[in-house]
């Protein structure tokens, strides 16, 4: 076994430790690095179905998207601007002598947005964000409606039609469409009328 393997697997559980920069905000529930990356794996991959992209890749892709932040840490769109990341070297000094370390050239080939797949990956990118903004107006929070304008240019930035399809869609969901209306004791179950 490749003790750079396990080292990885390590590196990699240190994700869900890696909070997400918008707890500056005023919201510390937003989710962590590891749980952003698990729903835009999920995003992208319904995203590249219904555009035809290669969806392995895609899955690929969306699984190393954030890796750099790692070691080079997560910033948000305001510390973007007083921050100098390594982030390539971040990556590859993750993934050097892994049996993953191919995987750099899907966190470039993301980086350039180029292809279709890292176009999509992008996309999924920023509307787990909205997705994340519904759940938390959900929850009272305002920050959604002080960000209408700033996420609408992101909508004009989205790169597939799914994507600005998906974003429109999300703007009038309900966080908790799932479970109210789906299979339950009240529509199919005992307390069904």
């Amino acid at each position: 076994m490749n003790p750079r393997d396990i080292e990885l697997l390590y590196e990699i559980g240190t994700f869900r430790l890696i909070p997400r920069t918008w707890a500056q905000f005023l919201t510390p529930e937003f989710a962590n690095d590891a749980e952003h990356t698990l729903r835009m794996m999920w995003i992208a991959l319904l995203i590249a179905k219904r555009e035809g992209a290669d969806a392995a890749k895609v899955v690929q892709m969306a699984l190393v998207h954030d890796i750099s932040e790692l070691r080079a840490g997560d910033v948000h769109y305001l510390s973007r601007m007083y921050t100098e990341r390594h982030e390539a070297r971040a990556v590859t000094d993750t993934l050097q002598g892994t049996s993953l370390q191919e995987l750099a050239a899907l966190w470039e080939e993301y980086q350039q947005r180029q292809s279709v797949e890292a176009k999509i990956v992008k996309d999924a990118d920023m509307l787990d964000v909205d997705l994340e903004l519904q759940e938390q107006h959900a929850k009272g929070n305002a920050l959604r409606d002080s960000w209408k304008e700033i996420r609408e240019r992101v909508r004009e930035k989205l790169f597939t039609q799914s994507a600005k399809e998906m974003w429109d869609a999300i703007k009038s969901s309900d966080p908790h469409g799932w479970h109210t209306h789906g299979r339950n004791r009240y529509t199919a179950g005992d307390w069904k009328r």
